[in-house]
């Protein structure tokens, strides 16, 4: 039962950092658990140092009976100046997405005053809403899903706001049987509170842990928190327990140490024994030590079922009910279980307590699990499932909760009748609403094995397809290819291929299956085109099959017939889908930048929220933008997907937007940022499934590292793919062979480099992709070919890209083709064309481009020995190189300024002073990011980055935040 209720003391607490304050402890009530003064020391001890802003873990460990919800109850009862809840996990409600969430902050949320209220849950988001008040307006047809991790920072926020005005005490008993969510989010919530007045106390049996162990092992990590691990009562304890049972201030001591023996000191089996003795006329003395030894732990299911013996027929029927629906649930259906009226069971429960096996109050309860355990045992497996069935059905009609019904029915097994795969279903629904996928998955797969016909089979696996498709692609496609063995209806076919297509695309090993999605994909379009209303779901099959081509080169459809964009308005998800592939396939052709934005405008119209068979409008959406050099668009669009998706990097879409985000960091030449994000996507992939896309993180990673000169670990990261099959890689293949070029030429090898370009440009050229805004081939391979003396090559080469890029209008591509075409000419033409491409990239966010066509201008001024016009270029180059955090470019201009006679700060040099943790926070707090999201953005506690920066400050010899900027990008230069 949740005690969801103030603290005792109403003082207020100390300032936060002053040292915890004394504490004044009030008086538990009735005897403390005997022999566990230790323990409510330590308990205690850690409660003290949570008002000074600490936030903390306790767990008590011990085997099942020796005491721990004894211990936690009594403590509970005495710790001041918590606003506490409590709840104790069941079995049977393990399967409840966020049920242990709900019924902690349930309470403390309800018993707030009507503005508290509204304060606190202001801003927290539908699904935490849902999660509390689950009957609640949202109901219970919406479609769309949650993503776990904007749900968890929802309660984070709550639990935040709870601490504020009094410390807060969440406590768990019986972890084990925890739900996952909830687990997720307790262990989310101690690792990001840091230096918030949380409490979270928990006991846990011994050898049992909940799942997944990794979420419990940060739970309790030694870190944060303190393990107590309960042992047998001792001697001395037992003779305590003997003296407060009989009444008997002197036991005899051998009395003592028999019970002792019997029991070997296990509380509830020795409280047992002692009610046994006791009753049979067994005194504390030497004279009857002896006749312990025939009240042993052998007795104690013996001692339940001689007790449910001495009760009415309607008692035993009673136990058997609340033994299969689990304590607290309501009399009226304990009543309809028992299939008698609520006044029966009630006086039932009335001669049940009398027996010493109900608790007191107004809920049911067993007094121990050791009764429900022992009526349990009575059954066979058979026996039980029958009552759990019985108990789904009288659930489901009472209007239980689904997710209620759904315990009962997995626990019983295939149930006749249509309703139970009913309920599976929506209580699936309703936990992908919740943004707990993986128990989605659960109810789901005992939904497979409820009888239903062939076709409705079929229909839970794509459910199950597309609930797997958040957490593990690879199990999602095993689920959807065996949809399509059964699937009949064009729609529901066309809904499995759709998150086939996703989890083979997003997975690194699934994607063998793809020419054959291809092919399902356009046998779907002729099947869909045919039928009446097929319109819709034919554009979305057509915009699949355009995405696998573009996905696999290799995979072509022949003779489809796809609309025309002319044809389409943008009015629909499927008109939008086709038509943001059409705008990438035409940027990739090199179209007009004009007629690219036209489409794409059509595309984004009401764009809607992520799903993933809406993720083809996303993605395309997001490349059309980055390589449009629209960043600030694609920033936004991949901020706004992140706060759907959550950035744990745990699901792939949430990773590929991380790695989308390094992508937009590198083409503003934001080289510390994107090398940060990269690292973060890295580290989150450690351990864990890989992440999608691959190829292309490691190629940013890459480009970051030739930029600061770390060619060593360049060189570590391409020899991951030296054995990769390039028809594997896809359209990754060509991105990474422009940066393993770049690499080799850094190396020396500058052949090799010449090599890797040109075979770049044919995998280029064979998928279709001719724009230089994308594929600028021509104009590296210009710049090592004039290296190694082949001049007309250099030249031809740089001509040819920049007529590309004059047609395709991307002021990014033509700055960039007029750098390498006045590099390759030289002389006073050549200096016309940098000065050109200079001026042109002027207007572009490309500081990276524009810092190296001003290396390039300064080198050809100081040639004609136009010392001021080059120290004006050189300077400007590098302040903008050492705002990207290019050191490699850097150098090379301050020494070119050297020699033009000029000089630059440190900062300058690529002489970072600051740490990597340094200018990693430093960069991202002078883009205006507040300390709370850089810490979220960084997993790192707020605290961290208020010491990062307190150092950033001290040694740019700055006083603030205000400064951080001019700093960072070096505008303040000594001449």
């Amino acid at each position: 039962m949740i005690d969801g209720r103030r603290g005792d003391g109403a003082g207020r607490e100390a300032p936060r950092g002053a040292g915890a304050p004394r504490v004044v402890r009030p008086v538990r009530e009735g005897p403390p658990p005997a022999g566990r003064a230790a323990e409510l020391a330590a308990l205690d001890a850690v409660a003290d140092e949570v008002p000074a802003g600490r936030t903390r873990v306790v767990q008590v460990v011990g085997n099942a009976g020796v005491g721990r919800t004894a211990l936690l109850e009594h403590w509970l009862d005495g710790v001041p100046r918590f606003r506490a809840a409590r709840v104790r996990c069941h079995r049977l409600q393990r399967d409840f997405a966020f049920g242990t969430a709900r019924r902690l902050l349930h309470p403390l949320v309800a018993a707030a005053g009507e503005e508290e209220r509204g304060a606190l849950l202001d801003g927290v988001g539908e699904t935490v809403l849902r999660i509390l008040d689950p009957e609640g307006p949202w109901g219970g047809d919406s479609g769309t899903y949650a993503d776990a991790d904007g749900t968890l920072a929802g309660l984070d926020r709550l639990a935040f706001r709870l601490s504020r005005e009094q410390p807060l005490l969440l406590a768990v008993d019986d972890l084990q049987w925890i739900d996952a969510p909830s687990l997720r989010w307790l262990a989310h919530l101690v690792n990001r509170a840091d230096t918030q007045p949380i409490l979270v106390a928990v006991t846990t049996r011994t050898g049992e842990r909940p799942a997944p162990g990794d979420l419990y092992d940060a739970l309790v990590h030694p870190a944060v928190c303190r393990t107590l691990a309960l042992e047998p009562l001792g001697p001395a304890d037992v003779a305590q327990l003997v003296a407060r049972e009989f009444g008997e201030p002197r036991p005899d001591p051998s009395f003592s140490a028999a019970c002792h023996a019997a029991t070997e000191g296990h509380p509830l089996f020795l409280r047992a024994l002692l009610c046994d003795a006791r009753r049979g006329g067994v005194r504390p003395t030497k004279e009857d030590r002896d006749r312990i030894r025939s009240f042993g732990l052998p007795t104690l299911l013996r001692e339940v079922r001689h007790r449910l013996g001495q009760g009415s027929p309607a008692v035993a029927e009673l136990a058997r009910g609340l033994a299969v629906l689990g304590d607290g649930v309501p009399w009226p259906l304990l009543a309809a279980y028992c299939g008698t009226g609520e006044a029966v069971v009630r006086s039932a429960g009335a001669e049940l307590h009398s027996l010493g096996l109900l608790g007191a109050g107004d809920e049911p309860r067993f007094v121990h699990r050791v009764v429900r355990e022992a009526v349990l045992a009575e059954w066979t497996p058979q026996e039980v499932g029958a009552a759990h069935a019985r108990a789904a059905q009288v659930s489901h009609l009472s209007g239980r909760p689904d997710e209620e019904v759904a315990a009962h029915v997995m626990a019983a097994g295939p149930v006749p009748g249509s309703w139970p795969l009913a309920v599976l279903r929506r209580a699936a629904g309703e936990a992908l609403r919740r943004g707990a996928a993986e128990t989605a998955v659960t109810y789901l797969r005992h939904a497979v094995f409820q009888p239903a016909a062939p076709q409705e089979h079929a229909q839970v696996l794509v459910q199950l397809a597309v609930a797997a498709s958040h957490y593990d692609p690879g199990l999602a496609v095993s689920y959807g290819t065996a949809a399509l063995e059964h699937l009949t209806d064009a729609t529901a076919c066309s809904e499995a291929v759709g998150v086939l297509a996703y989890c083979h695309l997003m997975s690194r090993g699934g994607r063998d299956g793809s020419p054959d999605l291809a092919r399902l994909a356009a046998e779907l379009s002729a099947r869909t085109g045919a039928a009446p209303g097929g319109r819709e779901p034919l554009l979305r099959m057509q915009a699949l099959v355009e995405w696998l081509e573009f996905e696999r080169p290799s995979v072509r459809v022949p003779g489809r017939a796809g609309a025309r964009a002319a044809d389409l308005d943008g009015h629909t998800p499927g008109e939008r889908q086709l038509l943001a592939v059409r705008a990438f396939t035409a940027l990739r052709a090199g179209e007009p930048a004009g007629r690219v934005t036209e489409l794409l405008d059509r595309a984004r119209v009401n764009l809607p929220a992520f799903s993933h068979d809406l993720f083809p409008l996303h993605y395309f959406v997001a490349q059309a933008l980055l390589y449009l050099d629209d960043l600030d668009a694609a920033g936004e669009l991949c901020d706004r997907l992140l706060h759907r998706t959550g950035e744990t990097g745990t699901e792939p879409p949430a990773s590929w937007l991380l790695i989308h985000r390094a992508a937009v960091a590198l083409r503003r030449g934001n080289v510390a940022q994107a090398a940060a994000v990269a690292r973060t996507v890295t580290e989150q992939a450690r351990g864990a499934r890989d992440v999608p896309y691959r190829m292309t993180l490691d190629t940013i990673r890459i480009d970051t590292l030739l930029e600061q000169g770390d060619l060593e670990e360049a060189e570590r990261i391409a020899a991951v793919h030296s054995a990769t099959d390039p028809s594997d890689a896809s359209w990754e293949w060509p991105r990474f062979l422009l940066s393993l070029a770049a690499l080799r030429t850094a190396l020396g090898d500058r052949r090799a480099g010449l090599t890797l370009l040109r075979e770049c440009g044919h995998h280029y050229e064979a998928a279709g992709t001719v724009s230089p805004a994308i594929a600028p081939w021509r104009s590296r391979a210009a710049g090592v070919s004039l290296l190694l003396g082949y001049g007309s090559d250099a030249r031809a080469l740089a001509e040819e890209e920049l007529e590309r890029a004059r047609a395709c209008r991307i002021p990014r591509a033509v700055g960039v083709a007029l750098h390498a075409a006045g590099q390759v000419t030289g002389g006073a033409g050549g200096l016309e064309r940098v000065a050109e491409a200079v001026d042109v990239l002027e207007g572009t966010p490309a500081d990276l481009e524009l810092a190296r066509a001003l290396h390039t201008l300064g080198g050809a001024l100081l040639r004609r020995d136009d010392k001021p016009g080059a120290r004006t270029a050189l300077r400007r180059g590098l302040d903008l190189a050492a705002g990207c955090g290019a050191g490699v470019l850097a150098r090379s201009l301050q020494q070119r300024l050297h020699d033009a006679g000029g000089r630059a700060g440190s900062r300058g040099a690529g002489g970072c002073p600051l740490t990597a943790g340094e200018e990693r926070v430093a960069v991202l707090a002078a883009e205006g990011w507040s300390n709370k999201r850089i810490a979220e953005h960084l997993f790192v506690s707020l605290r961290t980055v208020e010491t990062h920066l307190t150092g950033a400050y001290r040694k740019l010899r700055i006083g603030g935040r205000r400064e951080l900027g001019d700093a960072l990008r070096g505008l303040e230069r000594r001449r």
